[in-house]
């Protein structure tokens, strides 16, 4: 920083720029870090806004906020703000990846297959490519491939640079990927050796060039394919996509253990098909079940992201046509929000410990410690086994718990919660910070 002008000093530029909060973080943007490269010259003030991810939802408020707050001290005439994000150097795993020049890499996955991962991966690729960022799709499903059918991309010619690398397929302004452009409409009929070469290959030795994001549409599953992609790649994030049927729960949480065996976050869930909208009637119906959102965030501990329709414009045909749809443009905003909460914050894991009274974590950075009696914890169970997924009613008995019940195992699970094996065999329950925090008496 420099200051050619002492009338204006730094710190008043600071303090008044301190009034900006981000409502993600809680805290001002100057003690975020976020003011770069200030400059005093005269009546005439400069600075950068750095901000975590380049699509922050955020930008033009904090960038008006910012005009406003300093445009208020006493002898400035002008405020230029440059508004910027952070450039993540990226190491990729393999030499001359074609992954060295993309900044934010977003896995979308699910559980189980109908749940329509690849149409929400689509369009969330879609959406922020329509917002002017440099934006790839990589659909890494090597057995049903979806992005041709979604673009309407059949029989597409790939091509390789010279340093043979291929090159991607552009859509829409998008750029696209698939082992659907190699393969055609011919089925795929390969070992496990032969599909992690596939997937590889998919992943390093595409030209993608300088991208600010690429979306990875991931198998279904929890799989050795899914593994292997989490592990081969540095991810930024992951989104979880189901729908509201408790049959798909389950599969939360195999994708949620998966990611976090990996060190990647989750930054939410997408519930999709939650609901249909008559417009005859107008009438809100939901199809397959109500409150499905609020139990997943409930039990996991995890964002509920956003809850999707069943709609024609994204399930009535191909996307390379289909018009802006506000409830995918709610969805990316708070994907992207919860994508620069984790480039700033990373994974904190609480310290845990146990006995036979109480399960105890703590939080180093925060100085926060909580503390639970065993029984109450285990009382407070929302499993499926414990909790009826449909009616939200209690199944577990209290007088079924013995009183000397303790913990035998617990894991964290990275922002959000901790798995707990319990000494009368009880091992599938999930408990949120949030849940711990509210029986600790502890407020957020």
């Amino acid at each position: 920083m420099r200051r050619k002008n002492m009338s204006i000093s730094q710190q008043s530029v600071m303090d008044a720029l301190s009034h900006i909060i981000d409502p993600d973080f809680g805290q001002d943007i100057v003690s975020l870090g976020f003011i770069k490269n200030l400059e005093i010259d005269g009546p005439e003030v400069s600075f950068a806004i750095q901000l975590t991810t380049p699509a922050c939802p955020i930008k033009d408020q904090f960038k008006m906020q910012a005009e406003q707050q300093v445009g208020a001290i006493p002898g400035v005439e002008s405020v230029k703000v440059a508004m910027t994000s952070a450039v993540k150097k990226r190491t990729p795993k393999v030499e001359n990846s074609g992954l060295k020049e993309v900044q934010s890499i977003i896995a979308v996955a699910s559980g189980k297959g109908g749940v329509g991962k690849s149409t929400v991966a689509a369009s969330i690729a879609r959406e922020l490519a329509g917002r002017g960022y440099r934006v790839g799709l990589l659909d890494t499903d090597i057995f049903g491939p979806s992005v041709p059918s979604l673009f309407n991309l059949h029989e597409q010619q790939l091509y390789q640079d010279s340093q043979q690398m291929m090159i991607p397929i552009e859509a829409g302004g998008l750029s696209l990927m698939s082992f659907g452009f190699l393969l055609g409409d011919s089925p795929a009929i390969m070992r496990g050796p032969m599909v992690s070469g596939y997937v590889q290959q998919l992943l390093h030795q595409v030209a993608w060039g300088p991208l600010d994001y690429l979306i990875l549409d991931l198998p279904p599953g929890t799989g050795d394919i899914q593994l292997t992609i989490t592990q081969a790649v540095e991810l930024g994030g992951s989104v979880i996509v189901t729908t509201p049927q408790a049959l798909a729960y389950a599969d939360v949480i195999k994708g949620i253990m998966m990611f976090d065996r990996v060190n990647v976050p989750v930054l939410g869930v997408i519930e999709n098909m939650s609901y249909f909208d008559c417009g005859n009637c107008n009438t809100r119906h939901r199809v397959f079940g109500e409150g499905g959102a609020k139990r997943l965030s409930e039990r996991f501990g995890i964002d509920v992201l956003a809850e999707l329709p069943l709609s024609p414009e994204l399930y009535g045909g191909t996307l390379e046509a289909s018009p802006k749809n506000e409830d995918v443009s709610h969805a990316v905003d708070n994907v992207i929000r919860a994508l620069g909460k984790a480039n700033l914050e990373g994974i904190k894991r609480p310290e845990v410990g146990y006995d036979a009274e109480m399960v105890r974590l703590y939080w180093r950075d925060e100085d926060l410690r909580l503390e639970v009696p065993n029984k109450v914890l285990r009382l407070d169970c929302r499993c499926a086994a414990c909790v009826d997924e449909y009616t939200g009613e209690k199944r577990l008995e209290p007088d079924s718990i013995p009183d000397d019940i303790h913990a035998e195992d617990v894991q964290t699970i990275g922002n959000y919660a901790v798995a707990i094996s319990w000494s009368d065999g009880h091992s599938s329950g999930f408990f949120s910070y949030k849940q711990l925090r509210e029986l600790a008496g502890v407020a957020n």
